[in-house]
């Protein structure tokens, strides 16, 4: 009889300690979940705070500014699902900023830049972050649109002077390099790189046709085109001079030399 009970009770203590680490296994998969989710919406925010400390190189419209204020309210409140003591005290604070933001930006009337006011910055280190920053922007807008989240207009508009900006930059890039291009004497390269730079500035002045941008680097093109076919020239070997058929029929029957 004690043998029975002493079976039960081993038996009643595996059950526990199954049961037991099973809980704990359930806790800690949970918590590592939790860990997760917490870490891709502080990605998610950190992305859109990214791009929005670098709105001001750009004429960002109220519409995007927007976008990327309500994506981190979306970010901070699915944060505040899963984090705990300080951490939530501070998704807390922060939420109830940007909810400000959002308010003072919905209130007030929308603005569109212009984006004929657009200046690339002369600081090669800007231009390459402004050029990740469109990219990450453009790529922003699609997810949110994607979403449901961003009407198809604004998305359209938005998404045409991203495309826009990025169009100014390459033109931009591209003439730099054909001028280098053309200081190495490859001017083959050079020539191929400003004709691109033409090409797109036409398609540029198809979206905004009273851009004075436009105007300005297709006159800058041209010339830097005229001065690379002008080099060209100057560097090509002089053809040499062809002889008269008389030059060497009177050399033929000339006096010979006594010698």
């Amino acid at each position: 009889m004690s043998l029975i009970l002493v079976l039960i009770l081993i038996g009643a203590l595996l059950l526990l300690i199954i049961g037991f680490s099973i809980v704990q296994q359930q806790k800690e998969r949970a918590e590592a979940e939790r860990r997760i989710e917490i870490a891709r919406q502080r990605a998610i925010i950190d992305e859109t705070d990214a791009v929005l400390s670098n709105t001001g190189m750009t004429p960002s419209s109220s519409h995007i500014m927007l976008i990327l204020y309500r994506r981190i309210q979306d970010a901070l409140e699915q944060s505040l699902l899963h984090a705990s003591g300080q951490l939530k005290s501070d998704y807390e604070r922060r939420l109830n900023d940007i909810k400000a933001q959002v308010s003072s930006v919905s209130s007030s009337a929308s603005q569109v830049p212009a984006i004929e006011g657009f200046r690339l910055p002369d600081n090669d280190r800007q231009v390459l972050e402004l050029v990740k920053t469109l990219k990450k922007l453009k790529a922003i807008l699609r997810a949110e649109h994607n979403k449901g989240k961003v009407d198809p207009s604004i998305f359209s508009q938005e998404e045409m002077r991203i495309d826009n900006l990025q169009l100014r930059i390459n033109v931009e890039s591209m003439i730099t390099r054909a001028r280098a291009a053309c200081f190495m004497k490859q001017y083959g390269s050079s020539k191929q790189m400003v004709t691109k730079a033409l090409n797109t500035l036409h398609t540029i002045k198809g979206q905004t046709p009273n851009d004075p941008f436009i105007a300005r680097k297709v006159d800058e093109a041209k010339q830097l085109l005229d001065e690379i076919m002008g080099a060209q020239k100057h560097s090509e070997p002089s053809a040499p001079k062809q002889k008269k058929e008389g030059d060497d029929l009177d050399m033929l029957f000339q006096p010979k030399k006594k010698w």
